[in-house]
């Protein structure tokens, strides 16, 4: 298991991280994504740790907050040394039903902390994240509202998860010229089946130094293998119940056709071929694997032993290509241009 600098910090965490959305199975959402009780709880962080991963993600929404309750229990039963673990969780969606129990407020963000820590039974969270974007809320109350949770000790860092390129660019700036904690990660959706990540985001963040963490690196299990172009939901599983997130199953099943082989010769799981690939990539940090079985989350780890070749990761780039989209195709023309007149420069100085 390898450890990677999370974004531009001095902080270490393993490559994959462990979700925790399947702990607990409350609610009507949350019972669709798994129902994993305390004793799995225990299994499952007792498996990853002796796995290497020391990095573990939750929100205070999973199951109405019992995700976080089995998670800090899971943490004291296995006793878990605090300095061994980087426990991550994030705030912004309703706890509440009244209208300043969600959001990116100052209210509810100091609040919210307060909750996720009981719960975890821990005295501070080494990653919170903001969950979503807030549109009724200052970006700088936001902002500011994270800078005090640092500096009361709550909070060693703060990320943010779901938003777009030019809100967490504004998020950088306020924090820059008001020397408050900025955002040092970002998680969000990023799959073989979903590039859209890599037209604005990907940039900024290599640009930026901001971490990427990756959620729903199987497209919903979609990147399984167990699905065909034939048959792309199975009764009772989880996508039959609840599709999201929204996946070109075009592209999906092309990405699946170029996987197979690429599995088959090494006698392995196409979604260890699908998570390789994100290990792969260059602005990924983390990436959080979520398993509802055991064995689901032994191959998961074992995609950490699997790497790709240049000619099959060149493979995999093309079934997955994304659309041409302004002003991409245009940077690309410009960028080819550029290229020749390099390339023109060179020859004369010879």
């Amino acid at each position: 298991m390898r450890m990677n600098k999370l974004g531009r910090t001095g902080l270490f965490v393993s490559e994959l991280c462990l979700g925790t959305m399947t702990f607990g199975g409350k609610g009507d959402i949350w019972s669709k994504m798994g129902a994993l009780d305390q004793s799995d709880a225990d299994r499952f962080v007792g498996r990853s740790i002796d796995a290497g991963i020391n990095f573990i993600d939750t929100a205070d929404v999973y199951s109405d907050g019992l995700s976080e309750r089995l998670t800090g229990q899971a943490l004291r039963n296995l006793k878990v040394a605090r300095e061994d673990v980087v426990v991550a969780t994030k705030g912004y969606g309703p706890t509440g039903a009244g209208p300043n129990s969600g959001g990116n407020s100052r209210l509810h963000l100091l609040d919210a902390v307060k909750g996720s820590l009981k719960r975890l039974q821990l005295d501070h969270i080494d990653l919170y994240q903001v969950h979503g974007f807030d549109p009724a809320t200052p970006i700088e109350e936001t902002v500011g509202a994270l800078d005090t949770l640092v500096k009361h000790g709550h909070v060693r860092y703060v990320g943010v998860s779901n938003w777009a390129a030019w809100q967490i660019m504004k998020a950088l700036g306020i924090a820059e010229r008001r020397g408050l904690a900025r955002f040092e990660t970002l998680q969000a959706y990023y799959t073989l089946a979903g590039r859209d990540l890599e037209r604005e985001i990907v940039p900024m963040l290599r640009s930026e130094g901001v971490g990427l963490m990756v959620w729903s690196p199987l497209a919903a299990g979609l990147l399984s293998g167990k699905y065909t172009r034939e048959q792309d939901t199975i009764a009772g599983d989880r996508r039959a119940a609840f599709a999201f997130p929204p996946v070109d199953r075009d592209r999906a099943f092309g990405c699946i056709d170029a996987m197979k082989p690429m599995a088959e010769r090494r006698g392995v799981s196409v979604a260890q071929i699908a998570l390789a690939w994100l290990l792969h990539q260059k602005a990924v940090s983390s990436v959080i694997i979520g398993a509802k079985r055991l064995d689901q989350l032994e191959d998961n780890i074992a995609a950490t032993d699997v790497e790709l070749t240049e000619g099959e990761l060149d493979a995999l780039d093309q079934a997955s290509a994304l659309p041409k989209e302004y002003p991409g195709w245009m940077f690309e023309a410009l960028g080819s241009r550029a290229k020749q007149l390099a390339q023109a420069g060179r020859k004369n100085a010879r």
